[in-house]
């Protein structure tokens, strides 16, 4: 089975990238993780990105944050798609993060999700290898349906209840 890699700059970085490796489990899609600095280990991050292809990897799930130079590195050694994850910072809230990955040069593409966006990360990379796996396209199917039935219900039980009623149930 196609595998995902899914690489962050720092541990802080994890609750983030937890989210992408969540739904890629909750979807049975098959990933590796690892914390690599492209700025305080280079070498050892070009080894990783030129190895992902031998192990099977089809997609990378980059985070980072600041200067964000992980996903267009990843993109830039890896022959198949990355999605960039921009990390929101404290210094620019992330603003930073998001026009670094946004902004690359012509050749080298990364997909760019929100700030923050690990769930949407994880999710388009099952879609990307949903489009030669039919199994893993019915899981999507099913997690999108899952999804429109949550809300449903929720408006269902607002409509029942009432707005008040409603926050007073959600702030406990």
């Amino acid at each position: 089975m196609a595998k995902v890699g899914i690489v962050m700059g720092s541990d802080s970085d994890m609750p983030v990238m937890a989210q992408a490796a969540d739904v890629l489990e909750k979807l049975g899609v098959e990933f590796e993780m690892t914390i690599i600095s492209a700025h305080r280990e280079p070498d050892i991050f070009f080894n990783y990105a030129k190895s992902l292809e031998e192990k099977g990897v089809k997609v990378v799930i980059a985070g980072a944050g600041k200067a964000a130079h992980l996903p267009g590195m990843c993109a830039a050694l890896f022959p198949m798609p990355v999605i960039g994850i921009p990390m929101k910072t404290s210094d620019l809230g992330g603003v930073d993060s998001l026009y670094s990955i946004v902004q690359m040069p012509s050749g080298i593409p990364v997909a760019t999700v929100a700030i923050n966006g690990g769930t949407n990360a994880g999710i388009l990379a099952a879609k990307i290898l949903a489009t030669s796996d039919s199994e893993l396209l019915e899981r999507l199917k099913a997690y999108a349906k899952s999804l429109k039935e949550s809300v449903e219900t929720k408006a269902k039980k607002l409509d029942q209840i009432g707005y008040h009623e409603y926050l007073a149930q959600m702030n406990k």
